[in-house]
Formats: C-alpha cells, sequence, structure tokens
C-alpha cells in the first residue's frame, strides 16, 4: 500500500509536532510492505532517509510553522501545490497527523485527518487573539471534516468533545495514543541534573514544579500561579520553586505571558519563585523532569498531555486537572484538583510538598503507569485504521 503522509508537522515545537515526529517514526520500522511517500516543506531530516520512503518536497513562499497559526494563514497557491503533488503521486490514502496542518487533496484519494482536541471550539475565546484567525481555522475545519473519511484521535476525552463540539460522528472517530520518547527515562546522575539547572538558571537546593507546554489562557497558568502562591503561605514550601517550560510567544497562538508576569510582580510570595526558560534542549527537560517533585497540569481541557506521560516516564508524580483527557492519561500516579478551584491546587501542591511516602508512592506509580503507553502500540493501531480506510475505499 502506499500511504501519503503530511510531515510538515515534523519541525513544529508544541505537541503535535513531537506526535507528528514519534509516531511517523514508530510507523516507518512497522514490520509491513508499505511505501510511505512524505509530503514535507523543508528539507528532509535523517529519519526519514529509509527504503521505504520517498519524500517530495513542495517548495513553500512561508512553511506551516510561519504560516498556519492563529494570526497568519496559508496562501491558496501554496495548499494548491500540496494538492497537486499528491495528485502526481498515485497513492492510495493520504494521512494527516494533525488537523492544523491540512491542506486539500483530490477527492479519488480517501483521507484521514487526525483531530488531537476540540480545545479551540470549546474554548475560542482563549485561544484566538482575533476574529480572523478563528475564521481560518473554522474554515479549515469545516473543511478537513467534510473531505475525511475517518479521524483518528489521542484519547477517548479527546474523542467525546470533538463530538460534541465539532459535530463529527462518533462512529467515525478511532482512537489511538501518545506515548513518552524512549529518551525520557529517570537521570540520577547528579552532575546531569545539577548541569540542567545550571543550564536554566535555577537554584541547587530548591524544590522545583514544572509545568511544560504553551502559555495560551485555556492552559490556566493564572490560576496555577494562584494555587501556589496560597500554598507559599506554608512555611514549610519556602524552597518550593515553579519552573514554566516553553515557547513565551504562543508559537502562533494566544500567548499569557504578560499576565503572567505582572501576576508574579503583584504578588510577593511569587517573585524569584517562578522561573521561564522558553524552549529548552530535550537533554535538560529530561533532567529537569527526573529531578521534579512534581509536574503540574492545571488546564480546562487537554486533549491527552503529553508532558503528564513524559515526566511519568522520568519516575515523576503528575499534580493534575480533573478535566479532558488528563485522568485517562495520569490514572493513579498523580494527585488531582478541580481547575477552577486555585485552593484545590494549592491543596495538592501541600500535600505532594510535605509528604515525602506519597511522593515515593506516586514514583512507583508513574514508573509502572508510563510503560503502558508506547509508540509502538499507537502506530499499530494508526496502520491497522488506515488500512481498513483503504479496504474499504477499494471495495
Amino acid at each position: 500500500m502506499k500511504i501519503g503522509i503530511d510531515a510538515t508537522c515534523w519541525w513544529n515545537q508544541r505537541g503535535f509536532g513531537r506526535f507528528t515526529r514519534e509516531l511517523l517514526k514508530a510507523i516507518f520500522t512497522s514490520p509491513d510492505n508499505h511505501q510511505y511517500y512524505l509530503f514535507v516543506d523543508q528539507a528532509p531530516v535523517p529519519e526519514m532517509v529509509r527504503d521505504n520512503i520517498h519524500i517530495i518536497q513542495v517548495l513553500q513562499s512561508k512553511n506551516l510553522t510561519e504560516a498556519a497559526t492563529s494570526t497568519s494563514s496559508r496562501s491558496i497557491k501554496d495548499m494548491w501545490m500540496f494538492r497537486k503533488a499528491v495528485k502526481d503521486s498515485n497513492i492510495d490514502l493520504m494521512f494527516f497527523p494533525a488537523v492544523y496542518s491540512w491542506f486539500p487533496t483530490p477527492f479519488s484519494v480517501p483521507v484521514v485527518v487526525t483531530f488531537h482536541d476540540a480545545i479551540a471550539e470549546h474554548y475560542p475565546e482563549l485561544i484566538f487573539p482575533d476574529w480572523k484567525g478563528k475564521l481560518f481555522w473554522d474554515l479549515k475545519v469545516l473543511l478537513a471534516r467534510w473531505h475525511a473519511r475517518r479521524f483518528l484521535t489521542v484519547s477517548h476525552a479527546a474523542k467525546e468533545e470533538i463530538t460534541r463540539y465539532i459535530g463529527i460522528s462518533a462512529n467515525k472517530i478511532d482512537v489511538i495514543s501518545e506515548a513518552p520518547d524512549p529518551h525520557f527515562r529517570p537521570i540520577v546522575d547528579t552532575p546531569l541534573l545539577q548541569q540542567a539547572r545550571k543550564n536554566n538558571g535555577l537554584k541547587d537546593d530548591a524544590r522545583l514544579l514544572l509545568y511544560v507546554g504553551g502559555l495560551a489562557p485555556h492552559k490556566n497558568l493564572l490560576g496555577m500561579l494562584k494555587g501556589l502562591s496560597i500554598a507559599l503561605q506554608n512555611r514549610e514550601l519556602d524552597d518550593i520553586h515553579l519552573v514554566l517550560i516553553g515557547d513565551l510567544e504562543g508559537a502562533g497562538f494566544h500567548s499569557h505571558y504578560e499576565e503572567l508576569c505582572v501576576a508574579i510582580k503583584d504578588d510577593s510570595l511569587l517573585q524569584d519563585r517562578v522561573h521561564f526558560t522558553g524552549y529548552i534542549s530535550d537533554e535538560d527537560l529530561v533532567a529537569l523532569y527526573s529531578d521534579a517533585l512534581a509536574v503540574v497540569m492545571p488546564s480546562f481541557s487537554e486533549g491527552f498531555g503529553l508532558p503528564a506521560i513524559e515526566a511519568m516516564a522520568c519516575n515523576t508524580p503528575v499534580l493534575s486537572s480533573t478535566s479532558g483527557s488528563l485522568p485517562e492519561v495520569v490514572g493513579d500516579a498523580g494527585l488531582y484538583f478541580d481547575p477552577h478551584q486555585p485552593t484545590e491546587i494549592a491543596d495538592a501542591i501541600e500535600r505532594l510538598s510535605t509528604d515525602k511516602d506519597l511522593q515515593n508512592e506516586l514514583r512507583e506509580k508513574a514508573k509502572c503507569r508510563a510503560l503502558t503507553f508506547t509508540w509502538d502500540n499507537a502506530a499499530k493501531l494508526a496502520l491497522k485504521y488506515l488500512d481498513a480506510v483503504v479496504h474499504d475505499h477499494q471495495k
């Protein structure tokens, strides 16, 4: 079977970029006889160079990571060039790992599109800085929904929200999952842990809470700061610091960076306790995950919550919102709170910070929970669903 794949999200630094990279790497090594046609807008990376992979590079006026954002849009000419490349490739199926990068393809080719969540539809006022971005997004989703034969998503919670807020029938959505990359594992080498702290300006004696991800309003970071401030009234938590890891500008999406800075400046308990790192290397990220007391996931909604599973693979527990997919992913490896209640966030921080036995218990549960998620399993399911679409099309 000749499977076309939109690989333009490979270079994206957000969660669906990592999803694209890790899922495709697992698909490429699956024991099958498929041929893969990767449609890209940049020079291929070494992982794409394999006997069963054909690279189709389509020159664009602006690459996807710059164009397909909440404040911009792809040109019709650029998308038409991709459509022509698909038409000329004679593939059996076209797969989009993210609706974010969808473009029109010939109707003769069955299409499968991945929707990671319905957050933009559920909380549009928290995602789009202006009406123009929402208009282009809504149009893209409408066309992708109309064009695709079937859809993939990454959790059962996401499937429910996609059905509710986007209107795609549940019987047309198949669930795979996400997983930690194998390099996310516990680091116990003290010099490596110390170097990661030094690289990011963190004190050697601070106990760290991590947040990893974008700074968009739906991530509820202002609520997390309120909860942390309440918790820090306990003098036993004087050494607790919060580290926010991720793009400060939003990578094309709405960012709450300025509002967060104001909240920190106005609260004496938070000053010098909250650190923004921007993007960091995966090496530093693994070390900081391993060194952290916990990772905090305070979102109002998540399609999957990849940082949670990455942290658990490093034996680090999660302080988690009860919303979206997070309970489905975290399981018994974390403490939960209502994201709308800062006092509950504070209670979770204080409880974990002051109970060594609980820390050890959750670390053990995190390690076991992370082992149940693998990219190989996700790839097997994805290929199973893609195969079914082609067989149904050929009937």
